[in-house]
């Protein structure tokens, strides 16, 4: 789960399910593909869009800009997870402003719960090396999303792989190959019943060294329960707040007996 929806924005119908951008990137309105020949360029790409989006009734065309780049995102009001939460327009805030800082050139990330992919594609723009990661139904459009805006513009081509809470960790994320310098999570914490296999997900991808940035909207006594939890298992620290908006951002530094 990933901000903002906008007030006022009707959403754009589709009859079937998105397809992937062209090799050139996008129009000037935001479009992906020369106009009237999608369909000739997109088998090439076939093979880079492994993952379907979901067929949903509506979607809308977001715009953001983070790194000096017009990020469109498409949405779906129809999923927690095709919408971009107020979290990750934070975290994609203080990854732009410390980027050197963090060192993002040629970092490996993980971001856990990606959504639309907006923290992705801006990690990936800073020059990081990024795995996107999120439920099976989510990962068409999050997919989608960052061929769409990173596609030729960034140095490191992001990664999408399936990741459910708690399940799998070992199969699919072995700790003899899976290093990741940063973790990265935004609104992942909300009123939901996987909170316990969240936070075993956020300890078993840390290794020494490696760093948790999380950014939340604190919405729910529970939201803070978690926290709570979090401060038990990882040394933390607030990084920023926004009162206004009720949004925390911590560094998590896994503790180690």
């Amino acid at each position: 789960m990933d901000a903002c929806l906008r007030s006022g924005q009707q959403p754009q119908s589709v009859d079937e399910a998105p397809r992937p951008p062209d090799e050139e990137g996008l129009q000037t309105d935001g479009s992906s593909g020369p106009p009237g020949d999608s369909n000739k360029i997109e088998p090439s790409l076939q093979s880079l869009q492994k993952f379907v989006p979901m067929n949903y009734a509506s979607y809308t065309q977001e715009y953001y800009q983070f790194a000096g780049k017009k990020i469109v995102i498409q949405e779906s009001i129809e999923s927690y997870g095709a919408v971009v939460w107020p979290g990750a327009t934070a975290l994609c805030q203080y990854l732009e402003e410390h980027a050197e800082e963090l060192s993002l050139q040629g970092a490996k990330m993980l971001e856990i719960g990606a959504g639309p992919g907006l923290v992705s594609i801006v990690a990936s723009i800073l020059g990081a090396q990024v795995t996107a990661t999120d439920l099976p139904d989510v990962l068409g459009n999050l997919q989608y999303n960052l061929l769409r805006n990173t596609l030729n513009h960034t140095a490191h081509l992001p990664e999408v792989k399936e990741l459910v809470w708690g399940e799998g960790l070992e199969q699919n994320f072995p700790k003899s190959t899976c290093y990741y310098d940063y973790l990265l999570a935004s609104d992942v914490v909300y009123h939901h019943y996987f909170l316990d296999k969240l936070l075993s997900t956020m300890a078993y991808l840390c290794q020494p060294g490696t760093v948790l940035l999380w950014a939340n909207k604190f919405r729910f006594s529970s939201d803070y329960e978690f926290l709570d939890k979090f401060k038990q298992v990882f040394d933390t620290t607030l990084l920023a707040e926004f009162q206004e908006s009720s949004i925390k951002l911590f560094k998590g530094v896994l503790k180690w007996d």
